[in-house]
């Protein structure tokens, strides 16, 4: 009995390790196809969410507009500036060719923890040059470098964001819009800048912000591939608007004064 339960011991150890090697390999798989952008975990509805669009910067190299806007895209957000003075070295070309197609444009600015919510905005101002029909300013507001493990206090960015906040719409005319992640959201937003829109990102499931408030511009994936750009990156953002295309069309815009 003895030596027969080594028996039966054994082959129980060898066909669990088999298990575990067919499950790392499965997961391992998959997690693969995932990663390279096969697979998308989120598919939010077409007919619920009819109005799409991208996000770009250097990363995606060299775009053609034309190619990329005829793939069913309604809008682009294009990174602008960093900080207090860097310029994304895309974004001249981006914002010009970009405004030549049959979609709406936007301008995001990186926020740093590091500057001045006024001298960020102001570096903005410098950069962004408004025109008819632009979508509102967005603060892309996440975490960054050693603040992605010892994010700053509430309190310290508070100060800062809404001095940026206050000098965009100032010069702009309307309100900017605030990106995030539900980290960062939980964190620095929650509860507080509902007069703000939110543009929320989520790559695993459909978002739900901590204070129960509605988002109006969802990322829901930074696996796509789509025709028209060269870059480091060989995949894109793609987003939604959280509404139908007549209230898209409706949505704020920046307007010339008369």
């Amino acid at each position: 009995m003895k030596a027969g339960g080594k028996v039966m011991h054994s082959k129980c150890i060898r066909r669990m390790g088999v298990i575990c090697i067919v499950f790392l390999i499965v997961t391992v798989t998959a997690l693969g196809i995932v990663y390279n952008g096969a697979v998308l975990l989120n598919h939010p509805s077409k007919t619920e969410y009819p109005v799409r669009g991208v996000d770009v910067s250097v990363y995606q190299g060299t775009v053609d507009w034309q190619t990329l806007s005829a793939q069913d895209i309604d809008f682009a957000f294009i990174k602008a500036t960093e900080g207090s003075s860097f310029v994304d070295s895309c974004f001249a070309y981006n914002y010009a060719e970009a405004q030549k197609q049959h979609m709406a444009v936007g301008v995001y600015h990186f926020f740093s923890y590091d500057s001045s919510g006024v001298a960020q905005a102001q570096h903005y101002i410098n950069t962004v040059a408004p025109f008819e029909g632009m979508l509102p300013p967005v603060i892309d507001l996440e975490f960054y470098g050693d603040y992605k493990k010892n994010p700053p206090s509430r309190e310290r960015v508070a100060d800062e964001l809404q001095d940026m906040l206050n000098a965009l719409e100032q010069h702009y005319g309307v309100k900017p819009m605030i990106y995030a992640t539900e980290k960062s959201y939980a964190l620095y937003l929650s509860g507080e800048y509902a007069q703000y829109d939110i543009w929320i990102r989520n790559v695993l499931s459909k978002p739900k912000l901590s204070d129960g408030r509605e988002w109006t511009f969802w990322q829901f994936t930074n696996r796509e591939k789509l025709q028209g750009y060269e870059g480091e990156e060989k995949y894109i953002d793609v987003n939604i608007f959280c509404g139908t295309e007549e209230e898209f069309q409706m949505y704020p815009r920046y307007h010339l004064e008369k």
